[in-house]
């Protein structure tokens, strides 16, 4: 009985009519406890900074207060000991950007340096998630299978392209190149969020969703409505959300809800309090898969700003892609790997069906070239850098670049000056209205030296670019959720599509030429009048910007 009345008030909570009617309380409501959850919190980096700093104090004010005479000796014991952990970090087989980032810290503040340092390395809780989620990849294969004859077609046609999908398909996690795939992209949130409501509607056999971020408004009030319709239907239903989602954009009480009304609902990486370096490698990416036949991927999250129902940083621009066919089982096996590696430890994974998932496709014939890719934090391979430095360096005529973020490493700075200096046409285009001021200012230090390279930095001036999309000589693109900074390419689960000589191509490059029109060109001049203060900021910031 008492759970009956629970459940109900669940459902009024969550009613359209009633959410709309309250839907500007529950915000307020909810942001200010989560305010104050976030000051409470003990999680992650924000307690591991607050802590380390706190012991750095204590124990430089215990030793100079109680052990006076011996302070000599403990300087120099901390200054050898900061010595070592800095050969180490210097010989560790880590990205040059995160050696720097972690032997300043340990230079300048040995207690606090070491504390943080040995910390995110020495971590059962996240070396028993990185194995599981790893053996989550190698269940699935054997589903992904790279074809002879696509591998054969593809030497014949570009070895570079082949050679690419050869560690995909081995080192890069197991993804094969695929003919015979449908591709449509969409230039804004809206178009996405008509087609994808379109074929939810549609759905005969499952509905796999997984995103970073989804938040009550018109865009998931109509989407939960359509999930409770098919799932009363009997079709399968699978949801996940990042659990970074629960301090600002969706009540903790969600995935009851969505489970009382017959869909499968949990949350990657809840945010608890506890001491683990597992809940910095956050669940950023955006697929939707519908009967195994079609998948959805790109930058628009579950949330009003990404259809621009709602105004935040002025015009949201951002991209999405649908593919049909061959192509789909790479996002069908990329959810389940996730999916299952998210499920409690007392859930055997290996009971999963994963050929019941594989729709046959007998009706798609493209001879493009398609293949979706995720990248993991978890299997010492950058492959979402990997993809897009290939795109640079094989690049004949021009690469085409949208990201809401410009946090490069010396590797990629070099990769794309190299580019232009050899006649490549490098353009960029970032936002002029950012939702993050601190990655805004660390971009614009780069500003001046790519443009002297010959890069040419344009700023979409209506508001926030949030695509992440390359594209190169009209016959390579790239549609994704990688943003070109470190989060998403060493710290993030991402994924993307790739496309090589498919129809889709055509159509991201004309909307990239769509949106230049919208941009101002960042020059020389711009660069100089830009405030000096923020400059040096952001030049401070970049030094850690590996670790943020």
């Amino acid at each position: 009985m008492r759970d009956n009345m629970s459940n109900k008030k669940l459902d009024k909570k969550y009613d359209e009519k009633s959410w709309q009617n309250e839907k500007e309380r529950l915000i307020n409501k909810y942001i200010e406890s989560n305010k104050k959850r976030i000051v409470r919190a003990i999680f992650g980096r924000t307690f591991m900074v607050v802590m380390s700093v706190l012991l750095q104090i204590i124990v430089l004010l215990g030793l100079v207060t109680i052990f006076a005479d011996y302070f000599f000796a403990y300087f120099i014991a901390i200054t050898i000991f900061s010595f070592i952990l800095i050969v180490h970090i210097a010989n560790n087989d880590m990205n040059p950007a995160y050696k720097l980032a972690w032997a300043v810290p340990v230079a300048i503040l040995p207690v606090f340096g070491a504390f943080l340092f040995l910390f995110t390395h020495i971590q059962p809780t996240t070396r028993k998630v990185g194995e599981k989620t790893c053996a989550m990849v190698n269940q699935t294969r054997p589903y992904m299978e790279q074809k002879d004859d696509v591998i054969e077609s593809m030497t014949r046609e570009d070895r570079d392209v082949a050679g690419l999908t050869s560690y995909m398909n081995g080192f890069g996690g197991g993804f094969p190149m695929y003919r015979n795939t449908d591709a449509v992209y969409f230039p804004l949130g809206e178009n996405k969020f008509e087609s994808m409501c379109a074929d939810l509607e549609n759905a005969k056999d499952y509905i796999f969703l997984e995103y970073f971020i989804v938040g009550w408004g018109v865009m998931l009030v109509k989407i939960v409505e359509i999930l409770q319709r098919k799932a009363k239907e009997g079709v399968e239903i699978r949801f996940m959300y990042d659990g970074m989602c629960t301090l600002s954009t969706i009540p903790p009480d969600f995935p009851k809800y969505m489970r009382n009304h017959g869909i499968n609902c949990q949350v990657y990486a809840p945010i608890r309090p506890a001491l683990s370096t597992s809940q910095n490698h956050r669940d950023h990416r955006k697929i939707l898969v519908i009967d195994g036949k079609i998948a959805y991927t790109g930058g628009v999250n579950l949330a009003d700003e990404y259809i621009n129902q709602k105004v935040r940083f002025g015009h949201w621009k951002d991209t999405a892609v649908r593919i049909e066919g061959d192509g789909v089982v790479s996002f069908t096996m990329m959810f389940l790997q996730m999916w299952n590696a998210a499920q409690s430890d007392d859930i055997d994974p290996k009971e999963e069906d994963y050929a019941r998932y594989i729709a046959e496709n007998n009706h798609i014939k493209n001879d493009g070239y398609v293949m979706g890719y995720g990248d993991s934090p978890y299997d010492d391979e950058n492959v979402g850098e990997i993809v897009y430095q290939n795109i640079i360096n094989n690049a004949e005529r021009y690469v085409h670049i949208m990201t809401p973020y410009l946090i490069l490493d010396n590797e990629m700075l070099k990769c794309l000056e190299y580019a232009a200096k050899r006649g490549v046409d490098i353009k960029i285009i970032c936002p002029h209205i950012t939702d993050k001021p601190s990655a805004y200012m660390i971009a614009r230090t780069y500003y001046k030296k790519l443009i002297k390279a010959g890069i040419r930095i344009y700023e979409y001036t209506p508001g926030i670019v949030h695509a992440k999309v390359f594209s190169s000589d009209d016959i390579k693109a790239v549609v994704g959720t990688i943003n070109m900074d470190f989060r998403s390419l060493y710290l993030n689960f991402e994924c993307a599509s790739f496309f090589y000589k498919h129809s889709v191509v055509k159509e991201v490059e004309e909307d990239y030429q769509k949106t230049l029109e919208r941009c101002q060109e960042i020059t020389l001049e711009n660069c100089n009048q830009y405030s000096r203060l923020k400059l040096l900021i952001g030049k401070i910031l970049w030094i850690f910007a590996p670790l943020m």
